[in-house]
């Protein structure tokens, strides 16, 4: 589908014209939007627009490319991702720019773009299309913050862990959550150099009167990819914290079994002895020998025991938890 939108010398703004009227001299500029194009469509990028070869097999690509600037004779070529809000899938959003014409080609609706082409015409006395061109990048970097907090939401909420789930489902949801920030991180530092070169590219003068309202974009890609490092880096805390924790609770599970253990070799090697099949063993005929024998035993396992609690090792979980934060003291 094409839609064309032209601003006339006047200010008027017509919707909807014929291609053949788009390039009048009483037009002022004009913006052609190609969405889900069919192949008919995409012939015109090359014949009536004569649109460099290269610009128009990176709109056609399959394989999504990272954000990009390039120059041609007389326009310039971007590359922008657009994001999913559900599936953080990549939308790639085309634009052919020059001082009298902005092209916008994508293969899927784009709300940025149909919020932007709806208020054309309350806002076309003020409008070129550089600034339509800073419209759509703009819309486009704001709607990855709403992305970007909910990662931080999801953080925390693994973090406080108030549903109690298994750690096994937390480090599942946690590494969900960290895949999720690698297919943000993808995006928004190419988009964060694209901005960096179209404010420091000598070759674009004509956006000198945009510079500052494109510095603020840059701006909010820098603090949006700050942002996504430092929650990087909180869930790498919370993953370790776990694995510390997990690992605690194997160590204070292995000391147990070793005391359980270690009190129970000389009551095996006892009892091993005794079952012997030997005829001439001594005690074996002793009245009370059994009962002798039972009571060894038991004082062992109680000497081994009290040894063990008094060395501490019976009483490492019981120290941690009932372990408190004592409140700090101002001198």
């Amino acid at each position: 589908m094409i839609r064309t939108c032209i601003v006339m010398d006047n200010g008027e703004v017509v919707y909807n014209v014929p291609l053949s009227q788009i390039k009048k001299p009483e037009v002022s500029w004009y913006w052609v939007d190609f969405a889900d194009p069919s192949e008919k469509d995409i012939s015109i990028l090359r014949k009536f627009f004569r649109f460099h070869p290269l610009a128009i097999e990176d709109c056609l690509d399959e394989f999504s490319q990272r954000p990009k600037l390039d120059f041609y004779n007389n326009y310039f070529f971007l590359l922008l991702h657009a994001i999913h809000q559900e599936t953080l899938d990549l939308q790639e959003v085309n634009l052919f720019v020059n001082s009298n014409f902005i092209v916008s080609f994508h293969k899927e609706p784009v709300r940025e773009i149909n919020n932007l082409w709806k208020s054309i015409k309350k806002e076309a006395n003020s409008l070129n299309p550089f600034i339509v061109m800073h419209g759509i990048i703009d819309r486009l970097v704001d709607d990855y913050f709403p992305l970007v907090y909910k990662i931080e939401d999801h953080l925390n909420k693994i973090e406080e862990n108030t549903e109690q789930d298994t750690q096994n489902d937390i480090m599942d949801e946690l590494f969900d959550v960290r895949h999720d920030m690698s297919k943000l991180r993808r995006t928004l530092v190419p988009m964060r150099d694209l901005l960096y070169r179209i404010i420091n590219s000598g070759r674009l003068n004509s956006l000198k009167e945009q510079q500052l309202y494109f510095h603020d974009v840059y701006d909010h890609l820098i603090k949006l990819v700050e942002m996504l490092e430092s929650y990087r880096e909180f869930s790498s805390d919370i993953r370790d914290n776990y694995i510390s924790i997990n690992s605690d609770k194997m160590n204070s599970i292995m000391m147990t079994l070793t005391v359980i253990t270690t009190i129970f070799m000389p009551l095996t090697f006892i009892v091993g002895l005794y079952g012997m099949n030997f005829t001439y063993m001594p005690e074996l005929e002793s009245r009370y020998g059994y009962f002798i024998v039972l009571g060894v035993m038991l004082l062992i396992a109680i000497i081994m025991f009290g040894f063990f609690f008094k060395v501490g090792w019976l009483r490492f979980g019981i120290k941690r938890r009932s372990r408190r934060r004592r409140p700090l003291r101002l001198k």
